[in-house]
């Protein structure tokens, strides 16, 4: 993949950070509004399919970048089974271990939703991502061409 013209890279590096902060919003705010973590994880996902679209992609940093989303994948999903079984320890599998309850449409008001939504955003955007770049390789390598008839 060679990537896109001179116009494309530009507009790309400004839309796709202002993508992975509307994507970080829908994560953080999902208690709130609709949206959460696996919304917010696929909206940050697309901003990575929108930079490897714009400026193509090269094989060995593609192979590096999809061993960290590996390991992000884990921590997100590691990040979800601390928030629950912090909970037990408080009284029950996922229940709020915050002391303060908050007010109805307040940002604190989730308690211990905001954290699981943010590790399933991060579990989410992480796996995504690399099943993007896996996508990319198979590609580069020539394992998913088109079959002549």
């Amino acid at each position: 993949m060679k990537g896109m013209t001179l116009i494309v890279r530009n507009v790309t590096k400004l839309v796709a950070g202002f993508i992975a902060l509307f994507g970080l919003y829908i994560v953080v705010t999902g208690h709130l509004t609709p949206g959460g973590g696996f919304a917010g994880g696929v909206i940050l996902m697309s901003a990575a399919v929108l930079i490897v679209l714009a400026f193509g992609a090269k094989q060995p940093r593609e192979t590096s970048v999809e061993g960290r989303c590996h390991v992000a994948e884990g921590l997100g999903a590691l990040g979800f089974l601390v928030v629950a079984l912090l909970g037990l320890c408080v009284g029950g599998f996922f229940v709020n271990f915050f002391p303060a309850k908050g007010n109805v449409h307040e940002f604190l008001s989730g308690g211990t939703i905001m954290l699981s939504n943010l590790a399933i955003g991060i579990k989410v955007a992480a796996g995504l991502t690399g099943i993007l770049l896996a996508l990319v390789i198979a590609c580069r390598l020539g394992w998913l061409t088109p079959k002549e008839s």
